[in-house]
């Protein structure tokens, strides 16, 4: 298969088979019906439909964005074309147990797998990615019944899933959501309110849309421990699997967003006598788990989704890059800087140092985040089928730790390739006719959804690394300096001990933070440490990468090579000012009033 300008086979394959070793996982019993071949032949066979039936709607879908005829959702035809050849592949229940009729794929290579729809039509993927999710916590979290009720007509493609959280007036801030859930006599529930930006909240593209809700019941404790999650189909289902009564959610409005048009985004009513089920107004839930444990089970989700999102924003740096690498191979356009001869003709743009400094870059941007997503991936696979408990239990207190960084480094990086992207063509890369704005505009709600920047900071900084008395920083450090003593003796070691210097550092900084036990000083400035954090991750997994590439001939490996230097030499020294700021406790930004502004 020629070169593809969505996504890089050659990468994904020295990923997830010269650096990941993913074919290992098949010696596992959850894993053993698969091999090389059918890892590969997955792969293939979603690069084949990604590139047929997903990108060729991509601008199409958003230049005319979801709109409402008598109250239905309308989107170009397209979108449910493709997402009907998606599901008949088994796509949507690829990484499902096979006793729900999937594919029981590992969750590593079910990422390589998804990275090819999300790069060639964000907006699409969406549904499904959402859908996923969605059966994924019912699986975990639901009951029999649930899960023999929703998860098979999701694994299918039938009906899709999405997560109901945030409201207008509660957006991160959950503890202060609205939504209630009232308990009835026959053990369902009514919930009444209004819940805002849920993506895929209403369409007409699948025969049910299964709602995820977050409500509080009258009664429970206040804030984030009164939350208990509801399963809120549109339409109800009777016990045969059939569909019922329609529910008493309605669609209020779409939101006209930036980028990411093809994905509708909604403001749904529930409870609101919009329709009567059985013969009265509110919206019928299920209660899935214990009651005030919502939170708990949502983050099944939402850590997952997380996950994804980082890989989503990868994915479209990932884009961004490879067509502006190929515009600047084609494009001619001045003379190299020691010419003389004002009659010899143009160099491509690739040739002029500015440009590969860009280029480069965005190298080592949209392959560290690869890295780190498939990374994130493969402790998946190491937590829920690694030989021993210990290892089991190593694999999730290390992705607790990474998840963050993997939500938010290719959110604010992976924008930053396409940032250059767009750069890298000039005046054409400002203009609709090239797609890099649109890859721009999609990637820019990356850092907002899911848990902003910001929140992803407070987790980083004032959860995940000090939990257990900061046992998961502990082993970040401790996996880190695992590979920084592999590269002793290779030309790597030099990148190695700046690495182990930035670990002992990060380590200092972070107890620096808390030692006065004061959160709103230890945490003003999370962002600065989430940055940093990153960076210091980012930087183990192209020395990761650069191992993997020594020795080996071809220009895969001399790019890999050249990226991880890059990546030593013009990132990593970002760190230490970083590392330094919060190790002086500045507190500027905590004196700034807010009438100052």
């Amino acid at each position: 298969m020629p070169a593809s300008s969505i996504l890089s086979s050659r990468d994904l394959e020295f990923l997830l088979h010269e650096w990941l070793q993913v074919v290992t996982l098949t010696k596992r019993p959850r894993y053993a019906e698969h091999s090389r071949e059918t890892f590969d032949a997955v792969l293939a066979l979603a690069q084949e439909i990604a590139t047929d039936h997903f990108a060729p709607h991509n601008r199409k879908a958003d230049e005319h964005e979801p709109y409402l005829v008598d109250g239905k959702v309308v989107l170009v035809p397209e979108v449910a074309a493709a997402l009907r050849v998606f599901a008949e592949a088994g796509m949507t229940a690829a990484a499902l147990p096979e006793e729900l009729g999937g594919l029981q794929l590992p969750a590593v290579v079910n990422m390589a797998v998804h990275a090819w729809f999300q790069a060639a039509n964000i907006a699409t993927s969406a549904y499904p990615f959402l859908t996923i999710a969605n059966a994924n916590l019912l699986v975990a979290h639901g009951s029999p019944e649930q899960v023999r009720t929703y998860v098979p007509p999701m694994a299918e493609g039938r009906w899709f899933g999405t997560m109901a959280l945030s409201e207008p007036q509660a957006g991160s801030s959950l503890a202060d959501i609205t939504t209630r859930a009232a308990a009835q006599d026959d053990g369902t529930y009514r919930l009444t309110g209004t819940k805002m930006w849920i993506s895929g909240g209403d369409h007409e593209l699948t025969e049910n849309i299964v709602h995820l809700v977050l409500a509080k019941v009258p009664g429970g404790p206040p804030g984030v421990k009164g939350i208990s999650l509801f399963v809120v189909p549109k339409f109800l289902v009777d016990d045969d699997g059939s569909l019922g009564e329609r529910n008493d959610v309605v669609l209020a409005g779409l939101n006209h967003k930036m980028g990411y048009r093809g994905t509708t985004n909604t403001l749904l009513s529930f409870g609101e006598g919009g329709h009567t089920p059985g013969g009265r107004p509110g919206a019928v839930g299920f209660l899935v788990g214990e009651l005030h444990r919502g939170l708990t089970y949502m983050f099944h989700m939402m850590n997952e989704a997380r996950i994804g999102v980082g890989m989503g924003a990868t994915a479209l740096g990932y884009t961004g890059w490879l067509h502006a690498v190929e515009y600047a191979r084609t494009r001619t356009q001045g003379r190299a800087l020691a010419g003389k001869d004002p009659a010899a003709p143009p160099v491509p743009i690739i040739e002029h140092p500015d440009v590969r400094r860009m280029l480069l870059a965005g190298k080592s941007y949209v392959e560290g985040g690869l890295a780190l997503g498939l990374y994130c991936a493969r402790l998946v696979d190491e937590e829920r089928t690694a030989e021993t408990e210990e290892e089991r239990a190593r694999a999730h207190l290390l992705l607790e730790v990474l998840t963050p960084i993997a939500k938010s480094w290719p959110s604010q990086w992976c924008l930053a390739a396409d940032d250059l992207a767009v750069q890298v063509l000039g005046g054409a890369g400002y203009t609709r006719d090239f797609p890099v704005e649109q890859f721009y505009r999609d990637n820019r709600l990356n850092p907002i959804h899911e848990g902003t920047h910001g929140v992803q900071a407070l987790d980083l900084l004032g959860r995940k690394v000090v939990m257990q008395g900061g046992a998961g920083l502990t082993l970040l450090g401790e996996t880190i300096t695992a590979t920084t003593r592999r590269a002793a003796g290779t030309p790597w070691a030099e990148l190695a001990d700046t690495l182990e210097d930035l670990v002992q550092q990060l380590g200092t900084v972070t107890a620096t933070l808390w030692s006065a036990g004061d959160p709103e000083q230890a945490l003003a400035n999370a962002t600065v440490y989430l940055e940093a954090a990153g960076h210091v991750v980012v930087g183990w997994l192209w020395l990761e990468q650069a191992l993997a590439a020594e020795g080996r001939d071809g220009d895969l490996y001399a790019g890999k090579r050249q990226a991880a230097r890059f990546f030593q030499r013009w990132e990593l020294p970002k760190v230490g000012p970083q590392l330094a700021l919060l190790a002086s406790m500045d507190s500027t930004v905590l004196e700034m009033r807010s009438d100052w502004y």
